[in-house]
C-alpha cells in the first residue's frame, strides 16, 4: 500500500512497532551482558565507562547517544530527526530496566551462558528487524555511518567496522567485557539481521493492509449493524 493511502492509523501504529523494536533489541542487549560472555562492540564502551566512572550502563548508552547525534547534525548541518532521539532515549531507559529485573541473572555454568548469549543476539537482530521496518527512522549510530558514508565516499561496511573497531578499542581500553560473544556478535549480526528485515518488513506489510481494509469501509466486511446513514439497518 502506498505511504498516501496509510491514515493516520498506520502513524500510530508505526511509532508502535519502531517502540516495540527498540523493546525486543534492549532485551537482546540485556541478555548479552547478563551472560557474561562477551558483549557486542559499542555495549564493550558503554560498560567500560559504567565500570570506570559509575552511573548505570544505560545512561551510559544515553549519553554517548547524545554525543553522536550532537556530532551528526553538525555533520549535517540540521536538527536531529525524532526516531534518532527515541532510539537513544528508549533504548538506554529499557536496557536500565531489563538489567535492574531480578530474575535476569548470570547463569552458574557456560552452557547457560552460551545459550543466554546466543539468545540474546537472535533476539537482537529480530529488534533491530522490527524498528527498521517500521521506517520512523534510523538509530544516533546508524545516523553518524550514513553521514560518515556520505562525506568520505567510503562503503557502508568499510565506515561501520571502523565505527565498531574504534569503540571495541576504546571500551577495550576501558576493561570492558571483550569475549567470544563480542566476536560472534560482529559475524553473525548482518546475517541474521539480514534474514529477519524481510520477515519484519512482511509482519509490518500485513499490519498496513489490514489497516487500511478497516479504514476504507469499501474494502472491509459489512457487518450487520453498520449504518449508511440514511437507511435503515442492513440486512
Amino acid at each position: 500500500m502506498k505511504q498516501a493511502n496509510r491514515g493516520i492509523s498506520w502513524f500510530w501504529m508505526s511509532w508502535g512497532i519502531f517502540v516495540s523494536g527498540l523493546l525486543v533489541m534492549a532485551f537482546g542487549i540485556a541478555l548479552m551482558i547478563r551472560a557474561e560472555a562477551g558483549s557486542a562492540p559499542w555495549d564493550v564502551f558503554h560498560i567500560g565507562l559504567y565500570q570506570q566512572f559509575g552511573l548505570t550502563i544505560g545512561t551510559w548508552s544515553i549519553i554517548i547517544g547524545f554525543v553522536i547525534i550532537g556530532a551528526t547534525s553538525l555533520l549535517e548541518r540540521s536538527w536531529p530527526k525524532l526516531g534518532a532521539f527515541l532510539n537513544m532515549l528508549l533504548v538506554g531507559v529499557f536496557i536500565d530496566i531489563y538489567l535492574w529485573l531480578p530474575f535476569l541473572k548470570t547463569p552458574d555454568h557456560l552452557p547457560g551462558k552460551l545459550v543466554m548469549l546466543i539468545s540474546g543476539i537472535l533476539i537482537m537482530g529480530y529488534g533491530i528487524g522490527l524498528y527498521i521496518a517500521a521506517d520512523r527512522g534510523a538509530g544516533p549510530r546508524d545516523s553518524l555511518m550514513l553521514v560518515l558514508t556520505e562525506r568520505t565516499g567510503w562503503k557502508v561496511q568499510r565506515i561501520r567496522l571502523s565505527m565498531e573497531m574504534v569503540v571495541l578499542f576504546l571500551g577495550w581500553l576501558l576493561q570492558g567485557p571483550v569475549n567470544i560473544g563480542t566476536l560472534l556478535f560482529c559475524i553473525t549480526i548482518g546475517p541474521i539481521v539480514g534474514y529477519s528485515l524481510p520477515q519484519c518488513k512482511a509482519f509490518v506489510a500485513r499490519l498496513i493492509e489490514r489497516g487500511g481494509r478497516n479504514e476504507d469501509i469499501y474494502k472491509r466486511k459489512i457487518r450487520i449493524n453498520d449504518y449508511d446513514g440514511v437507511s435503515k439497518k442492513a440486512r
